[in-house]
């Protein structure tokens, strides 16, 4: 264990999809609440990396990049947290797909790391692990102390790179189609 490298992008790096989002639909459609739930259920995926406290292999179901990395982990986040729309300020299906796109985002990201195993996008289905035909971002080790030494750099340039500026891309194309609509509905009501 403690020379175990967590195959994944950074903490920091996960939030990146629900943020991008956000900003690009933004609050009308994604309110401060639902934009923390998505948030937390970004990183919610790591969760598993208790298992290996309990002696869960790496590789098991139940290990790292295993169930809760899976689409039906991201369904079932997802359901759970529209179940509380009210409080989130908005609507079951908002809630809902925000949610899913926000954990599923957790495993794509995962799956184009360039170490370690796949993941286990069709648990229970299938434990086969995947990756993305690309694997271009630099792993992120678990260790803190690792983190902040120059291959924590490296991570970090590596999701500025692959994760952040597409994702601020995502938000630019999503706020000009939103600016857009607006003003094309503006203009035919002054019409």
């Amino acid at each position: 264990m403690a020379n175990f490298r967590a195959e994944m992008p950074s903490i920091i790096s996960h939030p990146a999809v629900p943020l991008a989002l956000a900003f690009g639909l933004g609050r009308q459609v994604v309110s401060e609440r639902l934009l923390l739930a998505g948030v937390a259920a970004s990183v919610l995926p790591d969760v598993d990396v208790v298992a290996f406290r309990f002696g869960i292999p790496y590789a098991d179901d139940l290990g790292h990049r295993g169930f809760t990395h899976s689409l039906l982990f991201a369904a079932f986040v997802a359901l759970a947290t529209a179940c509380a729309f009210r409080f989130l300020r908005t609507t079951f299906a908002r809630a809902f797909w925000f949610v899913l796109v926000a954990t599923a985002s957790h495993g794509i990201l995962d799956s184009l790391t360039n170490g370690g195993f796949g993941v286990a996008f069709f648990w229970p289905w299938s434990g086969e692990r995947y990756f993305a035909p690309i694997r271009v971002i630099e792993v992120s080790p678990l260790s803190i102390q690792r983190f902040f030494s120059e291959g924590g750099g490296q991570v970090l340039l590596s999701e500025l790179i692959w994760v952040w500026a597409p994702c601020a891309i995502l938000a630019a194309l999503l706020l000009t189609v939103r600016k857009t609509l607006a003003l094309t509905t503006a203009s035919r009501g002054r019409a």
